[in-house]
C-alpha cells in the first residue's frame, strides 16, 4: 500500500485531531500536560501530537513511562521513550509501582490493578508537578473494545459511555484522552507519514484476555459485517454520555 501523502493526511487525520480538539478543548494554552508514554504506537502518537501542539500553545510537557514491574521489555521500552523525549527536547519520567503486592493486598484482577496504580501514579506526578492534565493515548478501537467488553459484563447503561474524551482524575488533575477520534489505523498512518518508530507489547496479543480475545478476534469478525463497526460502536457510546445518566 503506498504511502499517505501529506495533503491526505492533513484532510483524513490531522482535521479530525484539530476538530477533536476545538470541540472539547482538551489542552488549552499554558497548562501543564502529562503524556503517559509506553513507547506503543498509541502513546508514540500521542507524544509527537502533543509535541506539535506544545509549539503553538506553549505549555510545559512531560512524558512519563509508568513501569509496572511485569515484564522484561520495559527496559528497552524505557530506553526508547526516554530517546523520544531527547529527539524532542521533552523531559522523561519513570514512574515504578509494584502491581504484584496490590493485587495481593487488595485482591484485584491484573488489569484492575494495573489500571488503578497506574492512574494513582499519574496523577500524582501530575500533583507534584503543578500540571492540571493527564493525557493517554487510547483510541478509537480501545473505544468499541471497552463498550463491547462492558456488554459481555453486563453492566448498567451508564458504563456504555465508555471511555469520555475528558474526565477527573482527582480534585486538581483532568485525564484527557485527545485520540479517541481516530481508528487504530488512523493511528499507524500519522505515524507513518511522520517516519516515528514504535515498540510492540507482545502481551497484547494474548487472547487469553478477554480485551485481546475482543481487539483480536471479535471486532474483526463484527467488521465483516459492518465495515464502520468500530465508529458505530464508538458512536452509541458518545450518546450514551450525553444522556449524563
Amino acid at each position: 500500500m503506498a504511502k499517505m501523502r501529506r495533503k491526505e493526511f492533513m484532510a483524513r487525520i490531522w482535521s479530525k485531531l484539530k476538530a477533536a480538539q476545538k470541540r472539547a478543548n482538551l489542552i488549552a494554552a499554558g497548562k501543564g500536560v502529562l503524556a503517559a508514554v509506553s513507547g506503543g504506537p498509541d502513546s508514540t502518537c500521542l507524544a509527537h501530537y502533543l509535541v506539535s501542539l506544545r509549539s503553538r500553545l506553549r505549555f510545559p510537557l512531560e512524558l512519563v513511562y509508568v513501569d509496572h514491574g511485569l515484564r522484561k521489555e520495559s527496559s528497552f521500552e524505557i530506553a526508547f521513550v526516554r530517546s523520544l523525549g531527547k529527539i524532542w527536547e521533552v523531559p522523561v519520567a519513570v514512574l515504578k509501582i509494584n502491581v504484584k503486592r496490590a493485587r495481593a493486598a487488595r485482591g484485584l484482577g491484573l488489569e484492575e490493578a494495573c489500571r488503578k496504580l497506574r492512574y494513582q501514579a499519574l496523577n500524582a506526578r501530575a500533583e507534584e508537578l503543578g500540571f492540571p492534565i493527564v493525557a493517554v493515548g487510547h483510541q478509537m478501537d480501545d473505544q468499541a473494545e471497552t463498550t463491547l467488553l462492558n456488554l459481555l459484563r453486563g453492566v448498567k447503561l451508564k458504563a456504555l459511555g465508555a471511555m469520555p474524551p475528558r474526565r477527573l482524575l482527582s480534585r486538581n488533575v483532568q485525564l484527557i484522552r485527545p485520540l479517541l477520534c481516530l481508528k487504530r489505523s488512523e493511528v499507524l498512518d500519522y505515524l507513518e507519514i511522520h517516519d516515528l518508530p514504535f515498540k510492540i507489547d507482545a502481551s497484547n496479543q494474548d487472547t487469553e484476555l478477554t480485551r485481546n480475545w475482543i481487539r483480536q478476534e471479535v471486532l474483526p469478525l463484527l467488521e465483516g459485517k459492518n465495515p464502520r463497526i468500530r465508529e458505530h460502536l464508538a458512536g452509541i457510546s458518545e450518546q450514551v454520555r450525553a444522556l449524563n445518566l
